[in-house]
């Protein structure tokens, strides 16, 4: 009887603390004073012994002689380092749970031409995947839709909500359109007759995506009151009155040449998502203020003849360039959790740590049109902030122990440290 009890118990214990009751924490009381930290403000700057002050979400007091309100909360980082959270400017999160089974994905619409597709009101805030995010440090997230040429809006979210109204951090801030390849695939099968020319096919794709900015152009520059209203060209009214960004799916020089001009045709900011070769033109991208995502920094070059640490030098290369630039991690197997070590790698190959972390957290802010409320460690920014035991960049050291976003300090529990502790009790693996 003791032995099933004792069962019991321990399967109490386990769905008490399931994934599915950590709730998202309430809003912050009183305030709060993190004391003695290496503080990496991600602006470059570095303060040692500091510390930081936040009340009501919101960081009242950066440095080295912050004195503790009456009653705070004091956090003593002595020995660690904190960072501004670590921000994933390109996710599929909430809207793809496990990538194999499609009845878990809500990411692409039916047909090309898709910009009133909001991917915010598909998020998903019970997935899975977020909380082991905010482990590795991320705490804000841009959810992205895909499929066609014009796949749909982007919405930046942080990652503790209960419903998509509680996560968005900035609704609709991008229109987001993929061009096709321009070149013929490799294959090893000859090409079928009659086949069509996927670079003439590509042409034609790309010419109908540009009539139809031009056509939402004059629809809304025309200054005629118009009793009908099109969804579709309502989307992408933003883009003309710079309240959205236009962010291209571009890795080829081709492609990146033909998104520059397209920007420039309708007047939008222009952010190239992918950006392989983004390293070869990027004079032409800092003349034309023009951005870049890179969406995968661990990979093989896109030519054959790149050298093959391509992927991890053109970080640096953008830098010395002037080019803002942010890293992502796109890979679909660590679903967004090697973030901090892509920007990581980058250090390996040319770029300073404080660089590096810029390329997640304010660079990535910027792009994404929220540096005026995160991406950095200032005075009148969200406290949205990670401590961190070891190098926020270094896979070896890197053990976020306290995370903050706007104020209110996050449960750090996720299903893969669960399942870690539920197989090192079974095999009695505990010290």
């Amino acid at each position: 009887m003791k032995k099933y009890f004792l069962l019991f118990s321990l399967a109490a214990s386990l769905a008490a603390s399931a994934q599915e009751t950590v709730y998202p924490a309430p809003k912050q009381k009183g305030p709060v004073v993190i004391t003695n930290a290496t503080v990496h403000v991600g602006n470059g700057q570095v303060l040692n012994n500091a510390s930081i002050a936040f009340e009501n979400g919101k960081i009242t007091a950066v440095g080295a002689s912050v004195t503790p309100a009456a009653g705070a909360t004091v956090v003593n980082a002595q020995g660690k380092h904190v960072y501004p959270g670590l921000i994933q400017s390109l996710s599929n999160l909430g809207l793809v749970e496990i990538n194999n089974v499609r009845s878990t994905n809500d990411v692409r619409e039916l047909g090309e031409l898709n910009p009133n597709i909001r991917s915010i009101v598909a998020y998903n805030t019970d997935s899975k995947v977020t909380n082991t995010l905010r482990t590795n440090g991320i705490l804000l997230a841009n959810v992205v839709p895909q499929g066609g040429l014009i796949s749909g809006r982007s919405s930046v979210v942080q990652l503790d909500a209960w419903n998509w109204e509680d996560a968005v951090y900035k609704m609709d801030g991008g229109v987001h359109v993929s061009l096709p390849l321009l070149m013929p695939q490799a294959s090893f099968l000859p090409a079928a007759a009659g086949a069509p020319d996927p670079v003439k096919a590509g042409m034609e794709a790309i010419d109908r995506m540009r009539s139809f900015f031009r056509e939402a152009k004059a629809f809304h520059s025309s200054g005629v009151t118009s009793t009908e209203t099109n969804l579709k060209f309502d989307a992408v009214k933003g883009l003309f009155d710079k309240t959205q960004k236009l962010f291209v799916e571009a890795n080829t020089i081709k492609q990146i040449l033909i998104a520059v001009d397209m920007a420039k045709e309708i007047g939008a900011d222009l952010v190239i998502v992918g950006g392989a070769d983004s390293w070869r033109v990027a004079d032409l991208l800092k003349q034309n203020g023009v951005s870049v995502i890179l969406s995968q920094s661990h990979s093989l070059p896109i030519l054959d003849d790149d050298d093959v640490d391509q992927p991890y030098k053109t970080p640096a290369q953008l830098q010395k360039a002037g080019v803002l630039f942010a890293i992502a991690d796109e890979d679909g197997n660590t679903r967004g959790r090697n973030l901090a070590f892509n920007a990581g790698t980058a250090v390996a190959y040319g770029l300073s740590k404080e660089e590096a972390l810029q390329a997640v957290t304010l660079n990535a802010a910027k792009i994404l049109g929220i540096a005026d409320k995160t991406g950095s460690i200032e005075v009148g920014k969200d406290a949205n902030i990670i401590v961190v035991k070891g190098d926020v960049l270094d896979m070896r050291s890197s053990v976020i122990t306290d995370a903050f976003i706007q104020g209110r300090k996050i449960d750090l529990t996720d299903k893969h440290k669960q399942l870690s502790d539920r197989f090192e009790h079974k095999y009695e693996l505990r010290k």
